[in-house]
């Protein structure tokens, strides 16, 4: 980690960044997506944008766009959104990005949001006396009104920075919609899980960061916009045939995480959460049981990180 101020930012030298865009058969969102991240006021050097082998038209509508910014990865197949950033991520830091932004494909940040992480950021490790390892935009939903699916946990002295002037908040924990990390720490501490696939792979990484270094922040005064249909958070209740395939790889992963970083307490709540919400909401005993198959897939699954220097991102 760089002595406190040493990282490239808004306010030193120019921070190089990369953003990196996640996209899987979402071509009627994808446009709006670039089209804001490309119009910041603080340039992106680089935009990445991982295909994850969409059958919708997204190749050749990537492959037909002439900026100069833009790079794109078409992956062979579907690596979820996990093995989407775990690509694009090593990908920005090989390109020589200080910075890496990553979001969805349908997320459209305010022209100001990108500027405005790199400075509280910067502010907010000044104010601490420690490089704050990731910041993160508060996440509206298309109406204006929170996302339920994208708030970032607080610490017990979250006004800590915004006490001594700072407009930002400290959280342990956010998901992958405009969150910003600097080259450092994905070269220390590694990329996120791509064997993952989908879901809890953003709350590792970060909680994976602030336990290096310490929390990261919110950034008050950058907002998106997360175009993600409904909104609505995780809830366990609502499990059934259409969606239990997600369901079972975040229950997984969570899992996984809770027992080999938290302990066996905190695998069996999890487990009985699980259990209570399932039963609560009526969830069918055929689905029920690919869910606890999946609780008991998490105490052998325990993938490792891997890093930008790894011979599979040169491309």
């Amino acid at each position: 980690m760089p002595v406190v101020g040493a990282a490239l930012s808004a306010d030193s030298v120019r921070a190089r960044v990369a953003a990196v865009i996640v996209t899987f058969n979402r071509l009627a969102k994808l446009p709006q997506t670039l089209a804001t991240v490309g119009a910041q006021s603080h340039e992106c050097d680089w935009i990445v944008v991982v295909n994850n082998a969409s059958t919708d038209g997204t190749k050749e509508y990537l492959d037909g766009l002439e900026d100069p910014r833009l790079v794109v990865l078409h992956l062979d197949e579907n690596l979820g959104g996990a093995g989407g950033f775990e690509h694009g991520m090593a990908h920005g830091v090989n390109l020589g990005a200080d910075f890496v932004w990553i979001m969805d494909d349908d997320c459209y940040p305010d022209p100001d949001a990108l500027a405005t992480l790199l400075e509280q950021r910067d502010a907010s490790s000044r104010a601490l006396g420690r490089e704050v390892p990731f910041a993160c935009s508060i996440v509206k939903y298309i109406d204006g009104s929170l996302c339920e699916m994208n708030n970032p946990i607080t610490t017990w002295d979250w006004p800590r920075a915004y006490l001594a002037g700072v407009k930002s908040l400290l959280v342990v924990e956010c998901t992958f919609v405009s969150v910003l990390v600097p080259r450092w720490a994905i070269e220390e501490q590694g990329l996120p899980l791509g064997e993952y696939f989908i879901w809890f792979d953003d709350k590792e990484y970060t909680k994976r960061l602030t336990h290096a270094y310490g929390p990261g922040i919110i950034a008050l005064d950058s907002e998106v916009v997360h175009d993600m249909g409904v909104n609505a958070g995780v809830n366990y209740r609502f499990i059934d045939e259409s969606n239990v395939w997600k369901f079972e790889k975040g229950a997984r992963n969570q899992a996984s995480y809770r027992l080999r970083r938290e302990g066996r307490v905190s695998y069996l709540m999890y487990y009985r959460r699980l259990f209570l919400e399932m039963r609560e909401g009526g969830v069918a005993k055929p689905v029920r049981k690919r869910m606890f198959r999946a609780l008991k897939e998490a105490r052998s699954f325990d993938p490792q990180p891997r890093f930008p220097n790894d011979p599979r991102y040169r491309r």
